[in-house]
């Protein structure tokens, strides 16, 4: 379990730099998306097939692993839609609430027992959101579409953990986003025809950005983060995934000056799922030495 919990942490430690690598990248949420599931698809290829450790599994395994993939895939472009209509600390503060949609969802998909707790500890990530959501109006769209970035992270944790143990990790990562890379090349025609931009081929910094994106907070972080799975419940991976903002938004201060963009409700909310998660963490300890 110590080493479960240290892989997740680095994991999330990565998946801080996400939300600053979605606003260098000037591309929109939806091209952004597709860029990096080329990139990350191909080196996933290229390594495993170098190092011959692409397990064959069944035709249903492969459908079902492609459904998950794309659940992943289409919280990427909300997430990254969520910081480009907000900003960064926003569109990581609203991620937080995947803790209290995973706490509902995990039971219905799985054996694992319904928990008040964890409904309790989601709440009040959830109420953190509404005091941003309420005081600040300015962010509200990038809020909504924040939220919904959430539930499909929730969902796709939770229904990840039953296949888990299915293949070797970066094999189920091969497989997921292979589906949701196809997915997504499908629907980027429908949606740059809705959402247009003339900004379609990445600038030499974009492609940049990108690498990292694919090869460090992806391909790396993925696979930790699914090694983690094997051993931790779904929620204790998304309430730690909280400590996400932690590192994004401290970036995000540093280098877009965004502290002086937001008032004192977004701390008073930040303050709150902070206390969250230290309460899981806390919970998750404490049941350990029993």
């Amino acid at each position: 379990m110590k080493q479960a919990l240290i892989k997740l942490h680095i994991a999330v430690f990565l998946a801080g730099f996400t939300g600053v690598l979605g606003a260098l990248i000037k591309l929109n949420e939806g091209l952004l998306v597709w860029y990096r599931l080329i990139l990350t698809v191909a080196t996933l290829f290229v390594l495993l097939s170098w190092k011959r450790k692409i397990t064959k599994i069944s035709t249903a395994s492969v459908l079902k692993l492609f459904g998950i993939g794309t659940l992943i895939a289409l919280h990427w472009v909300c997430f990254y839609g969520s910081i480009k209509m907000s900003n960064v600390s926003i569109g990581l503060i609203c991620f937080s609430s995947v803790g209290l949609f995973t706490a509902v969802l995990e039971p219905v998909f799985t054996n694992k027992k319904f928990s008040w707790a964890e409904v309790g500890l989601g709440l009040i990530s959830l109420l953190g959101i509404y005091l941003i959501f309420h005081f600040d109006t300015r962010y509200r769209a990038g809020i909504l579409v924040g939220i919904a970035a959430a539930l499909l992270a929730a969902l796709f944790s939770v229904l990840n953990k039953r296949h888990v143990y299915m293949a070797a990790p970066q094999t189920l990562m091969l497989y997921e986003l292979s589906g949701g890379l196809l997915v997504i090349t499908l629907l980027i025609p429908v949606y740059l025809h809705y959402i247009p931009t003339n900004y379609v081929l990445p600038t030499l910094s974009d492609w940049a950005w990108l690498l990292v994106l694919s090869w460090l907070c992806t391909v790396l972080g993925m696979n930790l983060m699914l090694q983690s799975l094997q051993k931790v419940s779904a929620f204790t991976q998304n309430l730690t995934l909280n400590l996400e903002p932690v590192y994004g938004i401290l970036l995000a201060f540093i280098i877009f000056k965004e502290n002086e963009q937001l008032d004192s409700s977004f701390y008073f909310g930040f303050a709150l799922i902070a206390f969250s998660v230290v309460l899981q963490m806390l919970r998750v300890m404490r049941r350990k030495r029993v």
